[in-house]
Parts: structure tokens; C-alpha cells; sequence
């Protein structure tokens, strides 16, 4: 019997959640104090988890970022191991660690360029992570969409920018591929392995927009400038900003098999439009 425990039942954690209880799966997680919820635990530097939370425990996915102090996830479990039914731990990471690459390709191996903030404390997670000796998968990701989250919400709401950078390209995924992609590895464990799960198609975010504006039959918002943007966003989107890579997803299709449902944003963004038509 698998029993799944998820730190974190953010946007991706909810998505495996329902996918592996669709197969049988015990899936069970943490949300947050603030959070309003009344099922499963309660988990922050606060409120730590007894041990019998993990008890029979299987496979984990940590997804809480880490903070100044660390990963309060990890933390825990090394400070409450050994877990003698565990088999599968997955790390969900993201491709900020590897930083500004000016353009190129990045994969697995690439150097982990980033410097500061939220990125830099990512690597410092990821190595702790793998040097922990618990059966670590690691998984990063870039930005992530899905239903109820995506460009269209965004071009709806009128929080979209069109920001015109030429050659500043970005990768995606969609939330279901996330989930296939961590559900794949759990099917063939590879303890220290490390994957990008990301789309076909690196694209400038102002495509994106346009291309939801296009779908929902609306003008797409007017282009900015890299030096009217300075003043238009805020500090931290513009710091999405601040690397230029293209990220390489061919270990996640040789190693783990799998075949994207959402390749790149223009077939993800029509499903999603698809979806909320019936």
C-alpha cells in the first residue's frame, strides 16, 4: 500500500494529491497555519508535526520553500528519522538556482549561477537535500500554470504585461505535467537524480499574453519597454526578469519516459480555455 505525505499542498501539491488518490493512493499533507482548512496538518517553524504523522509513510514531496534558517521540511525529518517504510522522497526546486546564462541552454549540469534571495537559498537546500542520505529526487521548476492560474487570468484581470526584452525567453509548465512528472520518477527511483520539468518551448512572456489575448478575443495589453517597466512593475516581478536561460528537458524524457500532455504554452493555454467551455 502507498501512502503519500506532501509538505506543502500548494498549487502542484494538490494536483499530485488528487492524481495519486485517483490511482488508490493514501495521500495526506500540511498546509499552513494562515490557511484555511480543516483536513490533514497544520505545519510551520510554529507548529511542528508529531513523528506519527510520517508513521507507515512511503513517499514524500517537500514543496515549502526554504527560509532564512533552512528547510523547515528537511529539518524535521532528519531530526525525527530514521523512516524505515520510506522509499521515495521528491524535492520540488526550481530553475532559478541555475541564475543568468545570457540565453543559453541550460540542463541538469549547468552551474548553478544564483546569487542571492530566494534562488541562492534553493541551492543551499537542494545540496542539503542530497547530502542528507534519505532517497532524494530533485525537481526543478520554472513558472508554473494551470487552471484558475495562467495568462488568461492574468490578461482578464488586467494585471498582464506585455514587456518587450528581445531574447529573454522563458520556459513553463503546466501543473499536470508537474504532477506526471513526480508520479514517473516514484515509478522508477533513482535516489540523487535531478530533472527539469519544463516545457518544449522557451518563449518571451509577452508571446504568452498575446497569445491569451488572441484566445479570449480581447486586446492584448500595450507593450512596455525594458526602461518603462522599471517604474511599471513591481521589485519582484521584475526580478523574473533578471536571468536569461532556456532550460533543457531531455533527461526527464530519456530517463523518466515522459511525453508532456502540455508541450508548450499555446496548447496549454487552449486546453485551459477549453476546459472552463465544458
Amino acid at each position: 500500500m502507498s501512502k503519500l505525505f506532501i509538505f506543502g499542498q500548494g498549487f502542484c501539491g494538490q494536483e499530485l494529491a488528487k492524481r495519486q488518490r485517483a490511482l488508490g493512493w493514501t495521500v495526506i499533507g500540511t498546509h499552513r497555519a494562515s490557511t484555511e482548512k480543516d483536513d490533514d496538518w497544520v505545519f510551520d517553524r510554529d507548529h511542528p508535526l508529531p513523528k506519527s504523522a510520517l508513521a507507515d509513510i512511503t513517499h514524500v514531496v517537500a514543496s515549502i520553500p526554504p527560509d532564512e534558517q533552512g528547510d523547515p521540511a528537511l529539518e524535521w525529518m532528519m531530526r525525527f528519522g530514521p523512516w524505515p517504510a520510506l522509499r521515495w522522497i521528491g524535492y520540488l526546486s526550481t530553475t532559478g538556482v541555475y541564475g543568468d546564462h545570457g540565453g543559453a541552454w541550460v540542463t541538469e549540469e549547468s552551474e548553478l549561477r544564483a546569487q542571492a534571495g530566494r534562488s541562492a537559498r534553493r541551492i543551499l537546500a537542494e545540496r542539503r537535500w542530497l547530502e542528507s542520505g534519505l532517497p532524494i529526487h530533485v525537481f526543478r521548476l520554472p513558472g508554473i500554470y494551470g487552471p484558475g492560474r495562467s495568462a488568461l487570468e492574468q490578461v482578464e484581470s488586467g494585471a498582464a504585461h506585455r514587456v518587450i526584452r528581445p531574447g529573454q525567453l522563458f520556459g513553463r509548465i503546466h501543473v499536470a505535467d508537474v504532477a506526471n512528472a513526480v508520479a514517473a520518477s516514484m515509478a522508477r527511483p533513482n535516489p540523487g537524480a535531478i530533472f527539469n520539468v519544463a516545457d518544449d518551448e522557451p518563449a518571451l512572456p509577452s508571446d504568452v499574453v498575446a497569445y491569451a489575448a488572441q484566445l479570449l478575443g480581447v486586446a492584448p495589453p500595450p507593450e512596455l519597454t525594458w526602461e518603462q517597466a522599471q517604474t511599471a512593475l513591481s521589485p519582484m516581478a521584475l526580478s523574473f526578469y533578471a536571468d536569461n536561460k532556456k532550460v533543457d528537458n531531455t533527461r526527464l524524457k530519456q530517463e523518466l519516459g515522459v511525453t508532456l500532455l502540455y508541450p508548450n504554452f499555446r496548447v496549454g493555454l487552449s486546453a485551459l480555455l477549453q476546459e472552463r467551455m465544458g
